[in-house]
């Protein structure tokens, strides 16, 4: 590896190497990928390579942006004119972007190098990202676990120091669920805080947001003051911040009320090590000064089955679509089981299924409203069970009865806020004892970036994760 220190350095700091002429930008894009060919044969996170397309960038002169120069993967579900996006789909296995969507034109005029897509469950479905097209992502903690998804590649590759900071989105989870996995920093902003268009209107009801995962909170702050902001197709607008979200880090949090909860979504246990990790979270928050107390909200509908509704009825529009596109039938050979059924689902389910669905989705969102009147933050793990190991969840299994239960038991609560849009952050402030990484979710109110944004640096600084790296690293 060419640049010693590179792994040092997030991605503000790697840009300002280049700002200053301490190193050029074709040099960090060498650094990373060199990095990716030594590494990605046993972590499969990088599924397209453009390394041309960021080298052009380079030649044509970049950007003067918070991250110019530094290298960047676009998550395999985004557009970016003339490079290929699979989707982790069969079908599109040699599908180009026609053009480039609004994020990714955000990431541009950030000054990113983007040199390739990072892999994703097909259609990032899942919370595990095993396509049949590319592969199972693995974790740099442990091989035989999953990374997480449907970011699974981005949080691999920046938890093995492949790259400081990459594209992540979330629809149920898919930022902070792979984020907790590998031991990265997630944030999920809140609802319509960056662009999703052209191609798509809200993103699973609403519920779908892109952001980055990242090794440090410095860069998730810079990133979201690069990213967001309306586009003219938007529907609705997040309430603006008071102050540029990077000046939140470092800021103090002051005394938050933190309420917490160690058990799942449902009132069921949860894995001993991670329980014990958030009640030892919940003593660092006291002793940093917080008013901490166990509640957690109570739900008026099941969350598991309206994402479901939700979801399927997305599915089965894109699966039909893809038969427009085609002219032909979809089957297995081009989707998987799992997509197709979840596709089934939708046409056994009515227009006012779908309405029921979000009237529930509504009615858990002004709920979660209720609860945080009297809180700051509210305090829960990411996950539930520690990461799943490859092979778990299978999508093209025949049987898929037990899919629904595992992820009852795996991912209980994260969805919340996806149905609520408020957002919601894992931190990485634990390891089990057998050396995977355990998340904290922490969600705040409605528009409320800058109060996670706080307590997280606090915590970074409480708590530092950037020098514990996984036995896969560059």
């Amino acid at each position: 590896m060419a640049i010693k220190d590179y792994s040092e350095h997030d991605g503000v700091g790697l840009a300002e190497l280049v700002r200053n002429k301490q190193v050029s930008a074709r040099e960090l894009l060498d650094e990373a990928i060199a990095r990716t060919d030594a590494l990605d044969g046993k972590l499969n996170a990088v599924v397209v390579r453009h390394d041309d397309y960021a080298r052009q960038q380079i030649d044509a002169g970049l950007p003067d942006g918070p991250f110019t120069g530094v290298p960047f993967l676009l998550k395999d579900l985004d557009l970016l004119a003339g490079t290929k996006t699979t989707f982790g789909a069969s079908v599109y296995k040699d599908f180009v972007a026609p053009h480039t969507g609004t994020l990714a034109q955000r990431f541009l005029a950030a000054g990113v190098t983007i040199y390739g897509k990072s892999a994703s469950p097909e259609f990032g479905l899942m919370p595990t990202t095993e396509s049949r097209l590319h592969g199972p992502t693995r974790n740099p903690w442990n091989l035989d676990h999953s990374s997480g998804g449907s970011s699974g590649g981005a949080a691999a590759a920046v938890a093995a120091r492949i790259l400081p900071v990459a594209h992540a989105s979330d629809g149920g989870g898919s930022i902070r669920i792979p984020a907790s996995a590998c031991g990265v920093f997630g944030l999920k902003p809140t609802r319509a805080r960056n662009p999703i268009g052209p191609d798509r209107g809200e993103g699973w009801g609403g519920f779908a947001c892109g952001h980055v995962v990242s090794i440090s909170v410095r860069d998730s702050a810079v990133m979201l003051d690069a990213l967001h902001g309306p586009e003219p197709s938007s529907p609705y607008v997040a309430p603006p911040p008071e102050r540029p979200f990077a000046q939140e880090v470092g800021r103090d949090p002051g005394r938050l009320r933190i309420a917490f909860t160690d058990v799942s979504t449902y009132g069921d246990p949860i894995d001993p090590e991670i329980a014990a990790a958030v009640r030892d979270t919940a003593r660092l928050l006291e002793g940093l000064g917080h008013h901490v107390e166990q509640r957690a909200p109570k739900l008026p509908a099941d969350p598991a089955a309206v994402i479901a509704t939700i979801v399927a009825c997305n599915t089965g529009l894109t699966v039909k679509l893809a038969e427009q596109a085609l002219g032909r039938a979809i089957t297995d050979r081009d989707f998987e089981v799992l997509t197709l059924a979840s596709a089934a689902n939708a046409g056994r389910s009515s227009g006012l299924d779908y309405c029921a669905a979000q009237l529930a989705a509504f009615q858990i969102s002004r709920s979660l409203a209720d609860f945080f009147a009297t809180c700051d933050v509210f305090l829960s793990p990411t996950l539930c069970t520690l990461p799943l190991k490859i092979g778990e969840l299978d999508t093209m299994a025949r049987d898929l009865s037990g899919i629904s239960p595992l992820l009852q038991r795996y991912i209980p609560g994260t969805s919340l806020f996806n149905m609520s849009g408020q957002p919601a952050m894992s931190v990485p402030l634990a390891w089990s004892g057998s050396g995977l990484p355990i998340g904290m979710m922490f969600a705040g109110r409605f528009g409320d970036e800058a109060t996670l944004l706080r307590l997280a640096s606090q915590l970074e600084q409480e708590r530092p994760w950037k020098n514990r790296r996984p036995p896969l690293c560059a």
